[in-house]
């Protein structure tokens, strides 16, 4: 859609939200239809397809055995990516990663890592020598809104389900066979608001997004406690919103645990 297209658009969420509506017909505080797709790769160790409204993402596990760092001998880790595939929007482009991309994985990387979900000295397999690294690859097949709420849900629940290979004497993974489940001490689920004019919507559309003055995105868990935060666009949110979006992410996490990750 071209600029001035968006820019009409922009104009009628503004308007419609001024009257106390959304332009898809939800309520401020709802979010789109959620749908969870497993099992769609027999390569993967842990998988996920999540569709949120018209927004469809894939987050892919792989459990690959590597050195440990230097200063955490005795600990494996996590590396995310996030690849925004051209099919998925117009505005995506093939090759390097871009802003958009680097963003977004970093965000799902801190959610998961800082919310301690992962204990990372179990996954040393022998301190100093071998540990594992849990890859996280995420790839959007479709773009309508709000990709950092659908990409940590889908890595969240391909988590849940990924099996730890076993491996042979020569530390290669052996194919088919695994060792155990990968075990989360939390589950974090991260929830995005924008702010349109002096209204803020949780999970928003894409045309929300285009009109949005700020973006604010927080990751929390089932025992209260908050793993990351994420701001974007350029504008400002009060105290007091910030304060309302806090409150509604643990609600709408709560809600999103209990629907999609028992």
């Amino acid at each position: 859609m071209s600029q001035i297209l968006w820019n009409l658009s922009a104009d009628k969420v503004l308007a419609t939200l001024r009257e106390g509506k959304r332009s898809d017909g939800r309520k401020f505080d709802e979010y789109r239809p959620v749908q969870v797709i497993k099992n769609v790769s027999e390569n993967a160790d842990g998988i996920c397809r999540i569709k949120l409204g018209q927004t469809d993402v894939v987050a892919g596990i792989k459990m690959i055995p590597g050195e440990p760092f230097p200063d955490t001998p005795d600990a494996g880790t996590i590396s995310v990516g996030a690849e925004l595939l051209a099919l998925a929007d117009p505005t995506f482009e093939a090759g390097p990663p871009r802003e958009g991309s680097i963003e977004l994985s970093r965000v799902v990387d801190r959610g998961i890592r800082e919310s301690n979900c992962l204990d990372f000295k179990s996954l040393c397999i022998r301190e100093g020598e071998l540990v594992w690294v849990v890859f996280i690859d995420i790839y959007v097949l479709n773009f309508d809104g709000n990709l950092f709420d659908a990409c940590a849900l889908a890595a969240l629940i391909a988590l849940q389900d990924t099996k730890i290979p076993k491996l042979d004497d020569k530390d290669k993974p052996v194919k088919g066979e695994f060792a155990g489940k990968l075990k989360l001490a939390r589950k974090p689920v991260m929830c995005t608001f924008v702010k349109v004019g002096n209204s803020v919507v949780v999970d928003p559309s894409l045309a929300e997004e285009k009109a949005l003055d700020a973006r604010f995105s927080v990751t929390t868990t089932e025992d209260d406690f908050i793993s990351a935060f994420q701001k974007g666009g350029e504008g400002a949110f009060s105290p007091e919103e910030i304060n309302k979006c806090v409150a509604l992410a643990f609600k709408k996490g709560k809600e999103l645990r209990k629907q999609y990750c028992e």
